[in-house]
């Protein structure tokens, strides 16, 4: 099996690649564009873990190269398509706009026009729970309206949706829009806030706990998103043929196009979450309340059914497991620290 990963330096996407490697039938092109937007030197790491297998090839490419995408294509002929790549970050994308539109929507688009070109099997692609913007009815469920998402980041992953869509009933191509939750374990981002917490713990620093503490998430530990994304990728999405265009289902249509919510269906106290990592550390924060921030959203859960029902998606990692696991690993790659 082809598989061509794009984001494959990011979290999520080393992830998901080490784990395809493991089966030698799986020939993988991973590509990044390893941008500064973090620690450069984290997303070289990361690439080193599957850089020492056979299968395995890396380059570092801008999704919004065209003509480079193309030739990559051409050359690969891959049977799968992973899009991981994207800029992330809500706070971020107010402050620079058009790194958003060009990584997650122009770049989204070359990668459909290859696809098609190419006779992909199956295009799946990371959207998020960000989308779900002013809704407040939880947990939130592919089958509720999207249309008010409130950062530019949650409107470039709902573009995202709109546009595989157009591409999956012009051109019968399938497309699966993954909505991530709250993704969190070892190697991940440090702009996320266990990653910051534990650095400013650690060095006796306050840590900004934003909407003064009351928010919930439905944190999801990165093994159990990588199952979910294989087991996506391997059945690729079908036609609903149920589809009502009187009572159109946003979750699915009668073109090969399915969304899914992919994360935790039990939401967490953002303070029991800070309890965990103190408890693993073994050390207090020092805490800041402060509100919530323009464009955050202040509780997100997913109704997972649909997922479960169709691929048999399981969460098998409790929250204190998995933050000692991010603990343990942070300690030793830090050693300094």
């Amino acid at each position: 099996m082809r598989i061509f990963i794009t984001g494959s330096a990011g979290f999520i996407g080393s992830a998901l690649t080490l784990k395809l490697l493991s089966n030698k039938n799986n020939i993988i092109l991973g590509i990044d564009n390893h941008n500064d937007y973090y620690s450069p030197k984290l997303k070289e790491d990361r690439v080193k873990r599957c850089l020492i297998y056979k299968n395995y090839e890396h380059q570092k490419i801008d999704l919004e190269n065209s003509k480079a995408i193309n030739e990559l294509f051409k050359k690969f002929k891959p049977d799968y398509v992973i899009n991981l790549a994207a800029q992330a970050g809500v706070r971020y994308s107010i402050e620079n706009p058009m790194l958003y539109i060009n990584s997650n929507i122009v770049g989204f688009v070359n990668l459909l026009e290859a696809c098609k070109k190419y006779k992909v099997k199956h295009f799946v692609y990371a959207s998020s729970s960000s989308v779900y913007g002013a809704n407040g009815l939880m947990p939130f469920s592919v089958h509720q309206n999207v249309d008010h998402p409130i950062s530019l980041y949650a409107a470039t992953k709902k573009s995202n949706e709109t546009i595989s869509h157009s591409y999956s009933h012009l051109f019968n191509l399938p497309c699966t829009g993954l909505r991530f939750f709250t993704v969190y374990g070892p190697w991940g981002r440090p702009d996320m806030a266990l990653f910051k917490f534990t650095k400013s713990i650690l060095a006796g620093e306050e840590i900004e706990i934003y909407n003064n503490g009351h928010h919930q998430r439905g944190f999801t530990y990165i093994d159990d998103i990588v199952d979910g994304i294989i087991k996506v990728m391997n059945s690729p999405a079908s036609k609903n043929t149920k589809w009502n265009c009187n009572k159109p289902d946003p979750g699915s249509s009668l073109a090969p196009w399915r969304l899914y919510n992919i994360g935790s269906d039990t939401p967490i106290e953002l303070m029991d979450y800070i309890g965990h990592l103190e408890r693993a550390l073994g050390k207090k924060a020092k805490k800041k309340f402060s509100p919530l921030q323009l464009g955050d959203v202040p509780k997100t859960y997913a109704n997972i059914d649909d997922l479960v029902k169709d691929h048999k998606f399981m969460l098998t990692t409790d929250i204190k497991d998995g933050i000692e696991n991010f603990v343990n690993w942070y300690l030793d790659y830090y050693k300094n620290v």
